[in-house]
């Protein structure tokens, strides 16, 4: 009970906020992408853009609560793991078409284990998207405004992967995945007055890095509805959706391992808000349905607060 009165404390808050640009509808992106039960990578399903800023640079901070059996047996105690991620972002154009999203996180992640208080932290790895507008609704009286993006991006191993710690259940517990990894993704918006609606797939493409290690390829799904509340001098925009993953099995030497699979399906809230230049932003996200590990790992829930500068 009290996760769930933690998500909806933390979707309602209210907060300032400011007019949003005229082209608002043309940039909505909510790309999730991370790693398997831990989410090494990245934004841990909380998005690589804003809903109120198209051009921003700021900072962000999420946290992720899961739950490990710290052993292989069915009897073995469950630990509760705790992966906090302090991230800058920037989502920049370089031309009307295009744009580019840059990702510098910083990791600091423990877990009570058995054995003691296990701390591991450092810098993430990079990640670079970009998007190109395959489609965009060109009259102003259409009564719904549609956009279409395509992107592709790079993830760059430029943080620590540690062997070691893939000895424990949750083979996500790292601060980078050691490899160089590939994101292909797509976005639908379509939007009506004031409402509208996110939809997102992507792939992620994960190759082996220098340990003999892969984690499994990834999905990532989700869909949004937002509303846009304006005022002459603040504008708020409250969210709420799902977004899904769905894990491939990990491989070392060539050979998948098992229990390293999984899907899970959160419920997510949301709400952006700022003033002048300022925008913040406030999301969590709790666990509708999951299958992680073999039933070995639990998501808990995930909460995040960005703070940005309209460029």
């Amino acid at each position: 009970m009290k996760k769930y009165i933690l998500f909806i404390l933390i979707a309602v808050q209210p907060v300032l906020a400011s007019t949003p640009p005229p082209d608002f509808k043309q940039y909505l992106s909510l790309l999730d992408d991370c790693d398997a039960c831990g989410c090494s990578a990245s934004g841990g399903g909380m998005g690589f853009s804003s809903m109120i800023d198209q051009n921003f640079a700021g900072v962000r901070y999420f946290y992720q609560s899961y739950s490990s059996r710290d052993g292989v047996f069915n009897d073995s105690p469950w630990v509760d793991e705790n992966f906090n991620t302090a991230q800058l972002w920037a989502r920049i154009p370089l031309s009307e078409k295009i744009q580019v999203t840059a990702l510098l996180p910083y990791h600091f992640h423990n877990r009570e284990l058995s054995t003691g208080r296990q701390e591991i932290s450092g810098i993430g790895d990079v990640t670079v998207l970009g998007f190109y507008k395959l489609y965009q609704t060109q009259k102003d009286s259409a009564l719904f405004n549609q956009v279409l993006l395509a992107g592709a991006g790079i993830k760059a191993p430029t943080g620590k992967y540690n062997s070691a710690n893939n000895g424990s259940v949750n083979p996500g517990f790292q601060v980078g995945t050691g490899s160089w990894d590939y994101l292909l993704a797509t976005e639908y918006i379509i939007t009506h007055k004031k409402a509208g609606l996110n939809a997102m797939v992507n792939y992620t493409i994960k190759t082996e890095n220098d340990q003999d290690y892969r984690f499994g390829n990834q999905w990532n799904y989700g869909a949004t509805l937002f509303y846009m509340v304006t005022k002459p001098q603040f504008t708020v925009v409250p969210q709420a959706g799902i977004a899904g993953e769905i894990y491939n099995a990990n491989k070392q030497y060539g050979k998948k391992l098992p229990d390293t699979e999984g899907r899970a399906l959160f419920g997510r809230l949301g709400v952006e808000a700022g003033y002048s230049k300022f925008s913040i932003g406030l999301n969590a996200m709790l666990p509708l349905s999951q299958n992680l590990t073999g039933g070995k790992v639990e998501a808990n829930y995930r909460w995040s607060v960005n703070l940005n500068y309209s460029l």
